[in-house]
């Protein structure tokens, strides 16, 4: 949670705003890329919602169900990564100013450093998994959903490969803190795979969107 008394999910859009472009560290562009992936997960909630019910969709009324309940689950939990990544840093600056006038001081600075840096690894990461769901569910939908409402899943798909991008680049810039080569290795390769894949589904998804055409159920069921 963010130190002050209101977290993110709880702030009007507009102050939340004000914050970003205060001189506070935070929220910063951990956040910012959490929020943006949170309305990503919405509009695919959205599209799901206008697709159920409709006699031209009927076949697809699993899918609008399961996309739409990940997309309001995946916009809840967005806005609780932004709290998260926003605690994380905190942590990570709190390190930053610990004293180290003496070797003591300089070994526990050192080591408040490493642990701190690998949460602010580890949060970011989970922003990036939870943008490959918002993708996910997006590419159910494209050619199974309300074809009036079929940008949107265009626009949640760009939301979501940016916020995967910007928290991606997030948790490379924390792996030198860390100190553990082997986890810089595994950390890096895994952002590089979530985001190759995030831009796959991505891309995907907006071509189906731009050909208007309907797609078969998933699998060749409701």
């Amino acid at each position: 949670m963010p130190s002050g008394p209101v977290s993110f999910p709880n702030l009007t859009l507009a102050r939340f705003v004000d914050q970003l472009a205060s001189a506070e560290p935070v929220p910063g562009g951990g956040s910012a890329s959490a929020v943006a992936a949170s309305l990503g997960a919405a509009l695919v909630a959205m599209v799901a919602a206008l697709s159920e019910g409709r006699p031209k969709y009927v076949q697809h009324a699993t899918t609008h169900a399961s996309a739409g309940a990940a997309g309001r689950a995946l916009a809840n939990r967005l806005l609780e990564l932004a709290d998260d990544d926003a605690a994380a840093y905190a942590v990570f600056a709190s390190a930053l100013r610990m004293p180290k006038a003496s070797e003591a001081e300089l070994a526990a600075r050192g080591s408040a450093l490493r642990a701190a840096a690998r949460t602010a690894s580890n949060v970011p990461l989970a922003c990036v998994e939870a943008c490959r769901e918002v993708v996910q569910a997006a590419e159910s939908l494209a050619g199974r959903s309300n074809l009036n409402a079929s940008s949107d899943l265009a626009v949640a798909c760009l939301l979501a490969s940016a916020a995967a991008h910007g928290a991606g680049a997030n948790v490379l810039v924390n792996l030198p803190a860390v100190g553990d080569q082997a986890f810089t290795r595994m950390m890096s390769t895994k952002v590089g795979d979530l985001l190759g894949e995030i831009d796959e589904l991505s891309q995907a998804t907006r071509e189906v969107v731009a050909s208007g055409e309907l797609r078969a159920p998933l699998g060749g069921g409701a």
